[in-house]
C-alpha cells in the first residue's frame, strides 16, 4: 500500500530518503487518478524495502505541488537522493512507472 506523503512529511519521506522515491500526485475528484490508484500500491507493494511509493493528495497539500510545478493530476514524480529525476503526466502503462524506478536502482 502506498504511503500517505503530506505537506508536513514530505521532506522526511520523500527529500530524506536513501532510496528511490515514487509520488503520485492526485485528487479524490480525479477520474483518472482513481484507475492510477490500484496501479500504485501495486508497485508499492511490489517495490517494499527498496523504494518508497507514495501518494499525495493535491486538495490537502498544495506546497510540495506547487514547488514542483504540478499543474495537471494525475502527476508521477520520482525522486532519488531528494532530487527530482522524473515526471509522468497523466495516467500511463505500470511499465512506465517501473521502469523509472528499476534505472535507479540498477
Amino acid at each position: 500500500m502506498a504511503l500517505e506523503i503530506t505537506d508536513a512529511n514530505f521532506e522526511e519521506i520523500v527529500m530524506n530518503s536513501d532510496k528511490p522515491v515514487m509520488v503520485d500526485f492526485w485528487a479524490v475528484w480525479c477520474g483518472p487518478c482513481k484507475m492510477l490508484g490500484p496501479v500504485v500500491n501495486q508497485i508499492a507493494d511490489e517495490y517494499e524495502g527498496k523504494a518508497v511509493v507514495g501518494k499525495l493528495d493535491v486538495d490537502a497539500n498544495q506546497q510540495y505541488a506547487a514547488q514542483f510545478g504540478v499543474r495537471n493530476i494525475p502527476t508521477v514524480l520520482i525522486f532519488q537522493n531528494g532530487e527530482l529525476v522524473g515526471r509522468q503526466v497523466g495516467v500511463a502503462p505500470k511499465s512506465a512507472y517501473t521502469d523509472a524506478i528499476d534505472k535507479l536502482l540498477a
